[in-house]
């Protein structure tokens, strides 16, 4: 059985995605940073007949937290076959260029940029032992830089210092990271799961949580011949759902 730690996973789309991948056979680490109310999640969907998830406690923002969860998984499966990078924060608005505290912006970043390499780096040699490894590093298109130069796209104007760039950070360091990893059986990617109702957002996105956690499966459960290094958005209308940068 397959296995993937899941961050930011005990609400909305990471708890959806979790259902998912449980659904599809895999043992699911649905990654929260309080255990009880993870463990609380996993008591209610193991009582709707999920039995492949476990709580697993993990802060992106604290290196002994990572260390911890990286350690469990290790001791239960000697290795993990997937990673997805879900957890990320909004940040206070607004987030203007001018005005934004340098503190507020780098809290988000702290996050959204620095906790995804921080868990990625700490989960390579794990995801190394993997016949598939795979890495999804989750996105928004608003760190698309092409995009936010569009006068003509729809979100031009949702525009922020704090959020929107430390996606567009993620998804610089995907690119690296799928570089260096190319000529290996991994396959990195970022996928944005496209503007979703969630208590993210207070429930202002048009997507449902079902529709983006199901693009984030399709995107994550990849064959060998797919590829590495895309950006993907469930926003973009075409069938390969490939985002500009």
């Amino acid at each position: 059985m397959k296995s993937v730690l899941i961050t930011g996973a005990n609400r909305s789309i990471g708890l959806e995605t979790a259902k998912q991948l449980s659904e599809k056979g895999l043992f699911v680490y649905l990654g929260s940073r309080d255990l009880q109310k993870g463990e609380a999640i996993v008591k209610e969907l193991n009582e709707k007949g999920f039995q492949n998830i476990k709580a697993i406690e993990i802060d992106v923002t604290q290196p002994g937290s990572i260390s911890a969860a990286k350690d469990l998984i290790e001791k239960e499966q000697g290795k993990l076959d997937i990673l997805i990078n879900n957890a990320g924060i909004l940040g206070v608005n607004p987030q203007t260029a001018a005005e934004t505290p340098i503190a507020d912006i780098q809290t988000v970043f702290d996050t959204n940029f620095f906790g995804v390499i921080s868990v990625t780096q700490a989960f390579l040699e794990l995801l190394k032992k993997s016949e598939s490894p795979r890495i999804s590093n989750i996105t928004s298109g608003l760190g698309s830089l092409t995009l936010h130069n569009d006068p003509s796209w729809k979100y031009y104007h949702v525009k922020g210092a704090a959020y929107g760039p430390s996606k567009s950070a993620l998804n610089a360091y995907t690119t690296v990271l799928a570089y260096e990893l190319k000529d290996s059986p991994f396959k990195v990617n970022v996928i944005d799961p496209g503007y979703t109702a969630t208590d993210f957002n207070g429930h202002s996105g048009p997507g449902s949580v079902e529709s983006a956690a199901s693009f984030i499966v399709k995107h994550t459960l990849t064959g060998e011949d797919a590829p590495t290094g895309q950006f993907y958005s469930n926003d973009i209308e075409d069938e390969t759902g490939i985002s500009p940068w």
